[in-house]
């Protein structure tokens, strides 16, 4: 898994489906598309250092989930990474 495995082209179905769960993710968390992006991007950023993932089975969402402090319900970010390896060293 390299860089520019981030930048392989899909199909229009995928796209469409990819911003679809990104407009509704957004609009859970009062949030604009390019923060979540951003938040992804970032995300994907750190934990590549770390660990070879499979970018396909990648899934971030905001969902709403109940308050620990009973104050309602709150945003809660749920991040599913597939990982196919642990990187080892200083990399």
């Amino acid at each position: 898994m390299g860089l520019m495995d981030l930048f392989k082209k899909k199909s229009s179905g995928d796209v469409a489906k990819d911003r679809l769960k990104l407009l509704l993710v957004t609009d859970r968390a009062s949030c604009s598309p390019e923060m979540m992006e951003q938040i992804k991007n970032e995300i994907i950023q750190v934990i590549s250092k770390h660990m070879d993932i499979d970018m396909e089975g990648l899934d971030i969402q905001i969902t709403q989930t109940e308050s620990e402090s009973n104050n309602g319900t709150v945003p809660a970010l749920f991040v599913n990474i597939p990982i196919r390896d642990i990187r080892h060293g200083n990399s």
